[in-house]
């Protein structure tokens, strides 16, 4: 055999294990399906939640392919069911229905596929993880900061969407606050309102409804800073921006500004940073068939108890504006006080 001969095969040995190194290393990576639907970018802080998860997966050495629907709550099974078929380690999900996913997450588990909810619960259906905030906190936050500035009247509560658990987590907690106040004859809730979906003109309609009827309202709970800023909307129509006390969630920028302007009182900042980031470890952990050590567990309504990867919210008054949503860099300053 040449030695010309014997050179070329040894080049040959390093190209095949070159690539047979690649091909390790591209499998040594994660890959996560991640699952959303349109609606949730009516929302300022959703952006947030799929930039920081991307690229704290990324950090980690994990790829993640993104699928999302339209409003169309069924449509995002069959985004789900595409997903499955794209050779995925582990699914991560924000449902659109928290009821309607059952049969596509079996699916998932079938095929040995964890399934984790984020930050909104999948129920029925066994899941790897949930990772999201305590929201019944969050909901205690609100109804306190609502009782410190109108210790007696009229409230109305304005819940969110039906189809999101979160809804009904807020809710436990404002009637933890509120009922035992309403039971001693202190405060009466006048109106509780339940949203179809997650939408401004649909709270702006119906609050405005309400208006049209009565104006003896004292305090108004919005289901997060989008629902806050409706109730804003019609309160300024009326010229009662500022009198009546209204709080929200989520520390929208333009919640932020109306709570230094004064006509929201306060809003809940959920560390969007934390969570994401969280999230993105638990995900690559499960795609690694690595066990993640939950905070506690949780109830989704199926035969098993759902571990619950939680952080905690932070209640934010005009006070404590620069310390915690400036400091964390959630808005700048500039952005916040603009025109002020």
């Amino acid at each position: 055999m040449s030695k010309k001969y014997l050179y070329y095969i040894f080049l040959i040995s390093i190209v095949i294990n070159s690539c047979s190194e690649k091909e390790e290393k591209l499998k040594d990576r994660v890959k996560i399906g991640f699952s959303t639907s349109s609606e949730i970018f009516l929302q300022e802080r959703w952006k947030r939640d799929i930039s920081i998860f991307t690229s704290s997966a990324n950090e980690l050495d994990a790829d993640v392919i993104f699928s999302k629907s339209t409003d169309n709550r069924n449509d995002q099974i069959s985004e789900i069911l595409y997903l499955l078929k794209q050779d995925i380690d582990v699914l991560v999900v924000i449902p659109r229905d928290k009821n309607n996913l059952v049969d596509v997450i079996k699916k998932a588990n079938d095929k040995g596929i964890p399934v984790l909810s984020y930050d909104r619960l999948i129920n029925g259906v066994p899941l790897a993880g949930y990772v999201s905030f305590d929201n019944q906190e969050v909901g205690k936050y609100m109804a306190k900061a609502l009782l410190s500035s109108a210790p007696t009247g009229n409230y109305i509560i304005v819940n969110g969407s039906i189809y999101d658990n979160n809804s009904f987590e807020v809710n436990l907690g404002i009637h933890k606050i509120l009922d035992p106040q309403v039971e001693s004859g202190k405060i009466k809730i006048v109106e509780e309102i339940w949203l179809n979906e997650w939408s401004y003109d649909e709270a702006f309609m119906l609050l405005n409804n309400i208006f049209e009827n009565r104006v003896d309202i004292d305090a108004i709970s919005g289901a997060n800073d989008m629902m806050a800023q409706a109730a804003i909307k019609v309160l300024s129509e009326r010229r009662l921006a500022g009198e009546i006390t209204v709080v929200g969630q989520d520390a929208d920028l333009a919640a932020c500004q109306s709570i230094i302007s004064g006509t929201q009182m306060m809003t809940v900042y959920k560390p969007i940073q934390k969570l994401a980031k969280r999230a993105a470890q638990v995900a690559v952990s499960l795609g690694k068939n690595q066990e993640v050590e939950p905070d506690m567990y949780i109830n989704n309504q199926s035969e098993k108890s759902i571990p619950y990867y939680i952080e905690n919210p932070i209640p934010v008054t005009k006070e404590n504006m620069m310390e915690v949503i400036v400091q964390d860099s959630f808005h700048s300053e500039n952005d916040i006080y603009v025109g002020l």
